[in-house]
């Protein structure tokens, strides 16, 4: 679903992607791991056309990314961010039902919102929650908001940018169950950044490791442990020995 061939971009004299070469299968969960600054959120910006590689060439579906027409591919795409990354002047339902009530052939409100809170619930939330407005919701709420958004299209393909960030353990199992439940239902093809290993074990089928703008090492999460790269063994241990120095 997605192909990445020689890819690289600077920022002045900062060479952040070095020649990334990636295969996505559709329909699979891949996750990207690696040290903070090796490239990451710049491969998934290359990937949406946010950002424009200096060389090297993107495929989506077979489709260069540069060639395509931006509202129907965009229109493709889900994604959780971050942060949640809520509007606060709209409320849940609104939120979750934004792309709904914008795109040019967009439903009435009355529909919109039937989705939303069928979304909402998807995601473990209950009808009340959807006339609320997300400061009056917790961290957790709000990343299930965000993931109710993120899946209200029925998209093809799913970005998880450190889906877990700043949620306690039990909430973060709870989003990586449900992450992995909704890739595994709707059949979509995932792609997932993040530096929280029990995501990445949870949600992963394969995983891809970016070190100083390429790509370390590839494989199914099942010979993530014993892959023999050692770049990889000390970013999953933690361990500060290892072939990566800590920038301190």
């Amino acid at each position: 679903m997605i192909s990445l061939h020689g890819v690289a971009k600077s920022f002045g004299h900062n060479d952040v992607l070095r020649g990334v070469d990636l295969e996505i299968p559709k329909g699979s969960s891949m996750v990207i791991i690696g040290g903070s600054g090796t490239g990451k959120s710049v491969t998934l910006k290359c990937v949406l056309g946010l950002v424009q590689p200096d060389a090297g060439r993107i495929l989506v579906d077979g489709q260069d990314v540069t060639q395509v027409k931006r509202d129907a591919f965009l229109a493709r795409f889900g994604m959780l961010f971050q942060g949640a990354a809520l509007f606060d002047s709209l409320s849940v339902w609104q939120n979750v039902a934004f792309r709904l009530l914008q795109r040019s052939n967009k439903l009435s409100k009355t529909d919109a919102k039937e989705i939303a809170v069928e979304k909402l619930r998807r995601v473990g939330l209950k009808p009340d929650v959807a006339d609320r407005f997300p400061a009056e919701l917790s961290g957790g709420m709000q990343k299930r908001v965000g993931l109710a958004r993120a899946i209200a299209a029925d998209p093809e393909i799913i970005f998880f940018d450190e889906p877990t960030t700043g949620l306690d353990p039990i909430m973060a199992g709870v989003i990586n169950d449900l992450i992995r439940e909704i890739v595994v239902e709707l059949g979509v093809t995932a792609m997932t950044i993040t530096h929280d290993m029990s995501s990445v074990r949870a949600i992963a089928d394969h995983v891809a490791m970016l070190h100083h703008g390429r790509i370390q090492w590839t494989g199914p999460i099942s010979e993530l442990d014993h892959c023999g790269d050692a770049h990889v063994t000390q970013f999953i241990t933690g361990s500060a020995e290892g072939p990566i120095e800590a920038v301190r």
